[in-house]
C-alpha cells in the first residue's frame, strides 16, 4: 500500500510540474476564461485539480473556432477560387510579350565601329 502511495505522489507531482510548464509556455492568447496569470496560480496552489482545471477548461487548442489561425492565400480555397485565372493569364501573356520585345530591341541595337 505503501509503495502504491508513493507512485501516486510522483505521479502527481510529475503532472504537476508539467502542468505549470505548459501553462507557463502557453501564448496569452491560448488562455481561455482568465488571465495567463490566475491560471498560473491556479495550477501552482491547487495541485492535481489545478492541472485538470488547465487542460480542461483553461488551455485552448490551436484548431479552436475562438483562435485565431493565419492562412496564407496559396493555402486558402476560399481565395483560389475568387481568382480570375483569365486575367491572370492576360496579365501574364502581356508581360511575356514586354519581356520580348525588350529582349529583341537590345539585341538589334547599334554595332559599335571598329576601332582603328
Amino acid at each position: 500500500m505503501v509503495r502504491l502511495l508513493i507512485i501516486g505522489g510522483v505521479l502527481a507531482a510529475v503532472f504537476w510540474v508539467f502542468s505549470v510548464v505548459d501553462c507557463a509556455v502557453q501564448p496569452a492568447t491560448r488562455h481561455r476564461g482568465v488571465s495567463k496569470a490566475a491560471w498560473l496560480a491556479i495550477v501552482i496552489l491547487i495541485p492535481v485539480i489545478g492541472g485538470i482545471l488547465w487542460f480542461v477548461i483553461g488551455r485552448r487548442r490551436a484548431n479552436d473556432k475562438g483562435a485565431i489561425v493565419y492562412i496564407p492565400p496559396d493555402d486558402d480555397p476560399a481565395f483560389l477560387r475568387s481568382i480570375n485565372k483569365t486575367e491572370q493569364d492576360a496579365r501574364i501573356q502581356q508581360l511575356e510579350e514586354d519581356l520580348a520585345r525588350l529582349n529583341d530591341e537590345t539585341d538589334e541595337g547599334p554595332t559599335p565601329e571598329p576601332r582603328p
